[in-house]
């Protein structure tokens, strides 16, 4: 039991000597968005979304339309018809307006998983970048101010000067 104890703490100043070795711990900082603001390609990927966005948007736009005029022609007719055509008309509304839902539901997860598409190659740039500039610069931990989690900052370095440097933007 003793000899167990003694090994526990040798092994605990041990550690906590490398720990003490290993000199200060330097933090830096980098508002992801403004690095993203100017990537290169950003603004191609930004535009083949919109694209694919506005396509989205008079698609539905036409679906809506349509099921507007088939409602109001039913609003129109429906004194004239028999109880069975008054309800076949109100089923293809219905599912005209399910399918309406259903593609904008689809287009938006489609338009998600293109974004990602679009701007992992980019991202994934960006990434590699600031981890160079950290290992270069000997950072042991880089947060992100962009994302609100950064409560206090004066002992941190911003990195961004060096990640567009090592980038090669201005």
């Amino acid at each position: 039991m003793k000899k167990t104890l003694i090994v526990l703490f040798v092994a605990l100043f041990a550690f906590a000597g490398s720990s003490f070795a290993q000199g200060k711990v330097k933090l830096g900082h980098i508002n992801s968005t403004d690095l993203m603001e100017i990537m290169p390609g950003r603004d191609s990927a930004q535009a083949v979304l919109q694209k694919e966005a506005t396509e989205a948007e008079e698609h539905i736009s036409l679906m809506q339309q349509e099921l507007e005029a088939k409602y109001n022609r039913y609003q129109e007719r429906q004194e004239g018809w028999s109880q069975q055509i008054r309800e076949s008309e109100m089923n293809q509304i219905q599912d005209m307006n399910k399918r309406i839902y259903e593609y904008q539901q689809s287009a938006q997860k489609q338009l998600q998983d293109r974004q990602e598409e679009l701007f992992k190659p980019i991202v994934d740039r960006a990434k590699a970048a600031i981890a160079e500039v950290a290992k270069e610069n000997g950072y042991s931990y880089i947060f992100d101010s962009a994302v609100g989690a950064l409560l206090y900052q004066e002992d941190s370095d911003d990195i961004l000067p060096l990640v567009k440097k090592k980038l090669g933007l201005k």
